[in-house]
């Protein structure tokens, strides 16, 4: 996984021009929607698993400040 981080710009003009090859110019426009359209699926769910984090514990947030309310004061 980190070889492919440490491609140059030789490197990446090579890997561009056979992936341009090998899909066609048609097909990468298509090909880009897929993958921006999971991307955006992917952090939606992501946002919506954090909401639901932080909408199960603020209930208890809010039972520890009333604890924390009876004990000072």
């Amino acid at each position: 996984m980190l070889l492919f981080l440490n491609l140059g710009g030789g490197e990446v003009v090579v890997v561009l021009f056979v992936f341009l090859l090998f899909f066609g110019s048609s097909k990468i426009p298509e090909l880009a929607r897929g993958l921006g359209k999971g991307m955006r699926e992917f952090k939606d769910a992501a946002n919506n698993i954090q909401r639901e984090i932080h909408d199960a514990a603020e209930p208890v947030k809010k039972e520890g400040d009333d604890i924390k309310k009876q004990l000072l004061g």
